[in-house]
């Protein structure tokens, strides 16, 4: 193992704040409440007001806390989907790059969806068609509109998701769609495809409806796997 070299960089006293609010998040608190004031942690740690409010914004930013104005701030409620989101930037950056990464990003949701698809056959109630035909009658309402028309399109393979009653699920879901819509943007805002896309997502509900949990993974698959021949990274290595 090398020696580490060159010059020791001081550390930003916000930087230390940071760390010890994290510890008290930690060990000390739980979600939803209230941080100390500014001023009392300003007291506490012996610092100034901006390495209290760079420390705290950084905290907001990693959607630890939550910060409101004229209020002290909370500890957040923990949220998958936040999670996800932060992962945004990297994850463009990583398929943009990375022609396998993006082809096993595809396999592993046409694996995750056929699953939840089958287990949304099994478990699924009465009210659970009804929102997803509920969803699927918006779709149409929005074939005019590629870019509507695709958000709601991630709206009904989230509700599938959430039949399962496992949130993380639903949150992986969501995310990879939006991970992969980047890449297909130009095929979407073509016209052409919005028929196809509403029989399959039809068939998929009927299955679904019909608690065939065999069918409804092959309608699943099937059709993410024509979705799949849309995605291109085009900078691919």
């Amino acid at each position: 193992m090398s020696t580490p070299t060159g010059p020791i960089r001081r550390r930003k006293l916000s930087e230390d704040v940071r760390e010890r609010l994290l510890a008290l998040i930690e060990n000390e608190l739980k979600p939803g409440d209230r941080l100390p004031s500014e001023r009392e942690l300003m007291v506490e740690y012996e610092v100034g007001r901006p390495a209290i409010r760079e420390a705290l914004q950084s905290l907001q930013s990693m959607g630890l806390i939550d910060v409101r104005h004229g209020e002290r701030p909370r500890v957040a409620q923990p949220s998958m989907a936040f999670a996800f989101d932060q992962l945004g930037p990297t994850m463009r950056h990583v398929l943009t790059h990375s022609q396998p990464t993006l082809e096993h990003l595809k396999e592993a949701r046409i694996v995750l969806e056929r699953h939840l698809a089958a287990v949304a056959a099994e478990r699924h109630r009465p009210d659970d068609i009804d929102r997803l035909r509920e969803v699927l009658t918006r779709q149409r309402a929005v074939v005019d509109d590629p870019r509507a028309f695709r958000e709601i399109d991630g709206q009904f393979h989230e509700s599938i998701a959430a039949m399962a009653g496992n949130p993380i699920f639903t949150a992986v879901t969501s995310a990879i769609f939006g991970w992969l819509s980047i890449f297909h943007e130009d095929a979407v805002l073509k016209r052409g495809l919005e028929s196809l896309t509403l029989a399959e997502h039809e068939s998929i509900v009927t299955a679904i409806a019909s608690g065939e949990a065999t069918r409804a993974a092959d309608e699943m698959e099937g059709h993410l796997s024509r979705a799949n021949a849309l995605y291109s990274s085009g900078n691919a290595e």
